[in-house]
């Protein structure tokens, strides 16, 4: 089916706003963990993703780790490749798998694959980019790996996996509800509001977990907007 110029700006249009909505959840929430920070960007960038596909996903991760380079980065060209290459591997992934099985069972498939790759990606750009940004060797970082490098990016794929699930439907409804998506005929909804209820609460435990992992066993600190 061609699409239509007023699909086109609406898509354009939606993406534009996840990728907005990405670059502010860097001002209001970000946990920071040696020289390591977490914030929600991949969890927005991998929810628009789910809709308009791997594409999307991949041109917003480049578009929001561009957007923080240049305006509130403090660890340069290697922190704007290490974003990329972390929000690119969670969210391609996911929006790849999700786009295939448009289901209940297809979006967890998804994630849980997203938080492999990312995990994966990043233990090997840690051991590519790490030594250049932080001066030291190779083996110093390989150190790094079981004690924080490797717990820090398997707490974030699952803390962003469990945002996604609950961002998910209220954004699917939002959306519908402004007309910047469709319904499509491969769309399985989730099929009670038992089972959404259940999702939330899963999603959310899972949230409180990673959070508490952040701040006792990796010792990390919130950052909050300050005006």
């Amino acid at each position: 089916m061609k699409t239509s110029n007023s699909d086109k700006l609406r898509r354009l249009t939606a993406v534009a706003m996840f990728c907005a909505l990405a670059y502010i959840c860097m001002f209001v929430f970000r946990i920071k963990v040696s020289f390591l920070t977490f914030d929600a960007k991949d969890a927005v960038i991998t929810t628009g993703a789910m809709f308009f596909g791997p594409l999307t996903a991949l041109v917003s991760s480049a578009v929001v780790a561009l957007l923080e380079l240049i305006t509130v980065s403090d660890t340069g060209i290697y922190g704007c490749i290490m974003n990329f290459i972390s929000s690119a591997a969670f969210s391609v992934t996911a929006s790849l798998i999700y786009k295939y099985r448009r289901k209940l069972s297809g979006a967890i498939t998804a994630l849980v694959g997203a938080v492999i790759a990312m995990v994966a990606c990043m233990m090997v750009a840690n051991l590519l980019i790490t030594p250049f940004y932080m001066h030291v060797t190779v083996s110093d970082v390989r150190g790094l790996i079981p004690t924080l490098l490797f717990p820090f990016n398997l707490t974030k794929g699952f803390l962003n996996a469990s945002l996604v699930l609950l961002l998910y439907k209220p954004v699917t409804r939002a959306l519908r509800a402004s007309g910047l998506v469709r319904m499509q005929n491969t769309d399985t909804p989730v099929k009670t509001r038992k089972t959404t209820i259940i999702i939330a609460i899963i999603a959310a435990v899972l949230v409180i977990i990673s959070i508490l992992v952040f701040l006792m066993l990796l010792n990390g600190q919130f950052e909050l907007y300050r005006t």
